[in-house]
């Protein structure tokens, strides 16, 4: 914490520069990435950020059996090409692997082989730790990437630990290296002869991956390798780090021939049951609660290009927990997506951010509004918070020519909430959500020189009398021949029709706009880009999108100097320095702006990564704060601010090793007030400690106080309350705003089990805790204009609390195929007023007081793949 003793200082927040010269510094910026790009030209030492040769190796065809046991032992391997010669990734590019790695490529009619050996001094250089399947630990692997259309862009990546340990992924440029996807495949490892060693075989279906029908191909093909005990990764094509891109630097497999796609039909029944339990203790209603559910999930290659996969009856119930917040912001909060349908294969969909799936099942529409639609003498009895999902299908492929295209169905139950009159005796529903219909097509055509043209577009229909959504946008990328500068942009246009639902009054922000445009150089050591957008005041993707506030105009620069080779005591050094602005769309007017940067590197020695950022921000207009509309005559003002943040994170091979990460951020006074000064803090601490090759534990403890914050009071103003009565008869659109203090716990422990590469036990314990105190009052006037309310007493106090346990047993029991027990505890409890405590353990006790939910569930999944059951030999009745 020494390194943030010089932001105390108060005459560092008037230095800050005016508005007109951040304007010149955006002009500087472009100016010394120029410069730093003809300095790099000009200097002798590095060459041009271009990608190296394409290596090659052929692919041998074989009709012998190869029996999955990794020894390669079979004399077709002895006969296939052989390939070595891999060549450093990380940590210093370049150098040439010393203990080689051989690999051999196989295949038939039915499946691609691949068979590697990589070489060790001893069988003790080895590292094996065991995880789950799609986690990499403290484990050496290999990997075998393929692009079967060979556009540059898209691929698969198969990787097996040398403790068996399957991972896979889906390249693409939406999504990256997306590991929730998964296919069906076999794999086995086994040590070489002589102890100095290990090597793998692997079986890859056609069916888990799609390509063209043709004679002969030619596919993009990749080889990687970690060697953990040295931290060392080798690529067989070389990998550049200042080339931009990964798919377009690998090599290729030839020599495939006559190869077909296959007829890819495959179905995944479940079964699930699950037993509930929550401690209501009331006369009439039961504590306990079982279920049972089946479905399946069913995968069908409608030709050699596009697959169907679509989930009958989905049952959600065992994806873990949501890390529930108190939110004091003017915006929703964004959830992690953890259903396995919505996280699998979907980069097409994702493409350009317009599909939020979390939509998807959400909240019905009119949750909020019940409340609302009581008559006299009524109470909401039941309100469901989620809508039940019917049915959701994706079809999605991409033909030999590079053209993607994806359509994204789903369908949601009616929802309703239950409301009745004061004796319980009547009850009637009220209408949530009708039947909903969630459509997504998108159209992505790859270019040569790692370039795309997309079109997208999101529908959702909703029956009955409320409203539609429909987003249409248009996605481009085109870079030069040698992969050096690059023009980004994507254009949107949003449209709504219909009325509020169970309401006549027509529905808002009926047609909107957005656009985004973003020029640089993308690879060299000197990197540099330049950005601008608008999305317009009615510009509005949220029935199927997340977009926090619209009306705003944006634009920055960065430059970038990095350095991928060792040099003194360290591996690399990646800065950035940048400055943004932001106005006010309708009406223009001025937002935001200031400068950015950060630094960091990974020492040669010890492998500890060390880094920083800052921030130094203008004064700030926040209109989004108040909660008022349309926005522009009222914003709260946030005075200039200065923020520093570190991290550092150890070598994750030793035994112990830690992750931790602060910051803290330095406001000037605001001249208006004798109010104190504003300061935040966070603090993160992250230990690990892997008691053994099976048995790991780690602890995340995350801290974060804002010391007198000026926020609007979210529980705002009551007209019950004689204390607000007053304030609501001269307010009229004015708002409420308070000065607070709010600080946040979150303790997360998780400790994994991995009895083998098939079996693992997972737990997730998490407790958070947010508490809010109020210290003074405010009236927010237009303009930014606040008037203190000293005699204004109401307690508006706030705390938050939530526990939640997860907890699965998982078994691989065949490929495709599992068994997985769940249990879940979980609380929560939100306290206002004179029962809101800021104190944490007081808040823990009441954690601890609360009713827990505990569900324990038991699901069984079993892949069935028609390839294989029309293999199977019919059984004699004799």
């Amino acid at each position: 914490m020494a390194l943030l003793h010089p932001l105390l200082h108060p005459p560092i927040m008037f230095l800050l520069p005016t508005q007109r010269a951040l304007s010149r510094w955006l002009l500087s910026l472009l100016c010394l990435a120029f410069a730093g790009q003809v300095a790099a030209q000009s200097a002798p030492g590095p060459k041009a950020a271009t990608a190296v040769a394409r290596r090659q190796l052929a692919a041998q065809r074989t009709a012998t059996p190869i029996k999955l046991d990794g020894v390669l032992d079979e004399a077709v391997w002895a006969t296939a090409p052989t390939t070595s010669q891999f060549t450093q990734f990380r940590p210093h590019p370049g150098p040439r692997e010393r203990l080689p790695t051989e690999v051999r490529v196989l295949y038939d009619d039915v499946a691609l082989y691949v068979g590697a050996k990589m070489l060790e001094t001893s069988s003790d250089s080895i590292r094996r730790e065991l995880t789950q399947r799609d986690n990499i630990g403290n484990t050496d692997f290999f990997a075998f990437y393929v692009d079967p259309y060979r556009d540059h862009l898209n691929g698969y990546s198969f990787f097996v630990l040398s403790t068996g340990v399957q991972v896979d992924q889906r390249i693409s440029p939406a999504n990256g290296e997306d590991d929730a996807w998964n296919a069906v495949w076999d794999s086995r490892v086994a040590p070489l002869p002589d102890g100095k060693g290990w090597a793998v075989e692997m079986r890859i279906p056609y069916s888990a991956i799609r390509f063209a029908q043709a004679p002969v191909q030619t596919w993009g093909v990749q080889f990687f390798r970690q060697r953990k005990k040295d931290n060392q990764q080798f690529f067989w094509n070389e990998v550049k780090p200042e080339v931009d891109g990964f798919v377009n630097q690998w090599g290729e497999l030839t020599g495939l021939e006559n190869l077909h796609p296959p007829l890819r039909l495959s179905l995944t029944p479940y079964v699930s049951s699950y037993v509930n339990h929550y401690p209501y203790n009331e006369q009439g209603k039961r504590n306990m609660s079982t279920s049972f559910n089946a479905g399946a999930d069913i995968k069908w290659g409608i030709n050699e290009s596009f697959t169907l996969d679509a989930i009958l009856i989905p049952d959600f119930g065992q994806t873990i927990s949501d890390n529930q917040v108190l939110n004091l912001s003017p915006f929703e909060v964004q959830y992690q997506e953890n259903r396995p349908f919505f996280t699998e294969g979907t980069e097409l969909f994702n493409k350009g951010g317009l599909f939020y799936s979390r939509r998807v099942g959400a909240q019905p529409l009119g949750f909020n509004d019940v409340e609302g639609n009581l008559g006299k003498g009524e109470a909401v009895f039941q309100n469901p918070g989620i809508t039940r999902l019917l049915n959701a299908t994706k079809v999605s492929g991409r033909t030999r020519k590079g053209l993607g295209v994806g359509v994204f169905n789903a369908v949601s139950a009616a929802s309703y909430a239950v409301v009745q009159d004061s004796t319980g005796e009547q009850r009637r529903n009220v209408l949530t959500q009708p039947l909903t219909n969630y459509n997504i097509v998108v159209l992505d055509q790859s270019l040569p020189h790692n370039s795309y043209v997309s079109l997208i577009n999101t529908n959702v229909t909703r029956f009955g009398s409320t409203y539609d959504a429909n987003v249409t946008a248009g996605l481009f990328k085109f870079a030069d021949k040698r992969n050096q500068y690059a023009l980004k942009g994507q254009v949107n246009y949003s449209r709504r029709r219909g009325t509020v639902l169970n309401s006549d009054k027509p529905i808002d922000d009926q047609n909107g706009y957005k656009y985004y445009l973003n020029y640089g150089k993308i690879s060299g050591n000197w990197t540099w880009n330049v950005d601008h957008g608008i999305e317009s005041d009615s510009y509005n993707p949220n029935d199927l999108g997340i977009l926090f506030g619209n009306n705003n105009i944006s634009q920055s620069a960065t430059v970038n100097y990095n350095k991928y080779e060792q040099f003194g005591k360290v591996n690399n050094l990646y800065t950035s320095l940048g400055a943004y602005q932001s106005f006010l769309f309708k009406p223009s007017l001025y937002q935001d702006a200031g400068l950015y940067g950060s630094v960091n590197t990974t020492f040669t020695k010890n492998f500890l990564t060390i880094g920083g950022d800052f921030n130094l921000d203008l004064p700030k207009h926040d209109y989004y704060e108040p909660r008022t509309f349309p926005l522009g005559l009222y914003y709260v003002r946030v005075p200039a601010n200065f923020n520093l943040g570190g991290f550092v994170s150890s070598d994750y091979r030793k035994k112990l090793a830690f992750d931790v990460n602060a910051g803290m951020r330095y406001y000037a006074l605001d001249e208006r007030f004798d109010r104190p000064r504003r300061i935040s803090y966070g603090l993160s601490l992250s230990p690990r400690y892997r008691v053994n090759d099976q048995l790991n534990f780690r602890y995340t403890f995350d801290y974060d106080f804002k010391h007198n914050q000026i926020g609007y009071v979210n529980d705002g103003l009551d007209a019950n309350n004689p204390l607000d009565q007053p304030l609501l008869a001269t307010f009229g659109t004015d708002v409420l705003l308070g000065r607070r203090n709010v600080s946040t716990f979150t303790n997360t422990l998780n400790a994994n089990y991995t009895f083998t590469n098939r079996l693992s036990l997972t737990t997730r314990v998490r407790h958070y805790v947010s508490a809010v105190r109020y210290h003074e009052f405010a009236r927010l006037r237009p303009s930014g204009a606040e008037e203190m309310l000293p005699t204004y007493a109401r307690n508006h106090d706030t705390s938050f609390s939530a526990f939640n346990v997860d907890a699965a047993l998982v078994w691989w029991f065949a490929p495709g195929s599992q068994v997985s027990l769940v249990w879940k505890d979980a609380t929560s409890s939100y306290l206002l007023g004179s029962e809101a405590t800021p104190l944490y353990f007081d808040n823990l006790a009441n954690t601890a007081n609360t009713p827990h939910n505990n569900n324990v569930s038991i699901k069984v999944l079993y892949y069935l793949d028609y390839l294989n059951l029309r293999r199977r030999p019919l059984r004699s009745k004799g």
